[in-house]
């Protein structure tokens, strides 16, 4: 995959103008896809491998400078990666504002004081109670396993896919919080961190009683408690900066809203096929902030995350004329909100888009299944 990778991206730069941007958003599929697996690879063997490193730390009560070298390179990793892949998936999908390097930068030490601080929790907890600490991770994880479960998620094809995804994902939610899925997250984020702040509290005190004291001081007992709560402290701090100044779509309070969806299902606007749900091209630049304040009748100079139409219906007069376009007819019926269309349709349907885009001079429609209302479908881009 990283060879495939680099090869695209080399094609992207000596291939003719009128090819580079095919290669390009191939190699951002590729990207997306390789951030992912290294993702789950991470927090599959990193993780349990940081917690096995400090607890032996804490129960020697001394630390040696390969181990706390391995240690931090297991936490720095976990960090890096999580930041990573929302970047990653950010700069591959047009309907969302890229992430910049300083808000990557912000979210790798979000998740880095959190991680550190929840590992360190599992460490002191272990260190003392190893059974029972095995019997909370199964209990967390289970707990996270449905949860997601409960969210409906649609990353895969079929439902057995999709579960044993929402199961490695529960192993991610034991160390930190993970989105996968669209829409307002601040509630069910806010959630997490509130069970995550009671579990470390909870693990930390019951180690605090029950530490051995011949082997571990009072003091360096105090300090280790002071390092758990500040790390995550520091963490929750990086998080509100993050979302309060660095966040893609704006401040997380501000008053200016960066989308609109419908909460109630507005008019048809007459007119209009309600058919079939067209996909922003791959071959234009991605819009601005300033380009979405422009006129509502113009295609794509108004397009909110998931909406194709303003917040008030245009006039079907500023409407420009409809050109035909060859049509790509998708047996599947229509997601309320396509969290992971990118994912979710099969590879080989994205390079058969990526090729009649460059083939043909106009770009592809899509037409989905639709048993339901017919005004659902003009309602929500597609992110093919």
């Amino acid at each position: 995959r990283y060879l495939r990778t680099l090869y695209l991206g080399l094609q992207s730069r000596w291939q003719a103008e009128h090819r580079r941007r095919h290669f390009y958003w191939r190699m951002m599929f590729e990207s997306a896809d390789i951030s992912m697996l290294r993702l789950l690879e991470a927090f599959l063997k990193s993780a349990p491998q940081l917690v096995l490193q400090l607890s032996i730390m804490v129960q020697q009560n001394s630390i040696e400078p390969l181990q706390g070298l391995s240690a931090s390179a297991s936490l720095v990793s976990l960090a890096w990666m999580i930041a990573s892949y929302q970047k990653v998936l950010r700069d591959s999908r047009e309907d969302k504002m890229p992430m910049s390097y300083k808000g990557a930068v912000v979210q790798i030490l979000w998740h880095l004081f959190t991680i550190a601080a929840r590992a360190i929790a599992f460490a002191l907890f272990a260190s003392v109670f190893q059974l029972y600490f095995g019997i909370f991770i199964v209990t967390h994880w289970c707990i996270m396993t449905f949860w997601i479960i409960q969210g409906e998620t649609d990353f895969c094809m079929s439902k057995w896919e999709e579960i044993i995804y929402n199961m490695v994902v529960g192993i991610i939610y034991i160390f930190c919080w993970f989105n996968v899925k669209e829409g307002r997250s601040r509630y069910r984020m806010c959630i997490y961190y509130i069970i995550t702040l009671s579990e470390n509290a909870a693990l930390t005190i019951l180690w605090f009683l029950y530490y051995d004291r011949k082997t571990t001081s009072d003091f360096n007992a105090l300090i280790l408690v002071c390092v758990v709560s500040s790390s995550f402290a520091l963490g929750i701090f990086f998080m509100f900066i993050y979302y309060c100044l660095l966040h893609p779509n704006g401040p997380i309070f501000s008053h200016r809203s960066v989308g609109c969806i419908f909460r109630q299902q507005p008019p048809p606007v007459p007119g209009s096929p309600v058919e079939a749900v067209t996909s922003p091209p791959r071959s234009l630049p991605r819009t601005t902030g300033g380009e979405r304040e422009g006129a509502p009748g113009e295609r794509d100079s108004c397009v909110p995350v998931f909406q194709v139409r303003p917040c008030a219906p245009p006039a079907a007069a500023a409407r420009a004329p409809r050109t035909e376009r060859p049509v790509i007819r998708i047996d599947l019926p229509r997601k309320k909100y396509p969290a992971w269309d990118a994912h979710f349709i099969d590879r080989r349907l994205r390079k058969t888009i990526l090729a009649l885009e460059y083939a043909s001079p106009i770009t592809p429609c899509l037409q989905y299944r639709t048993p339901g209302a017919p005004q659902e479908v003009l309602e929500y881009e597609t992110t093919v």
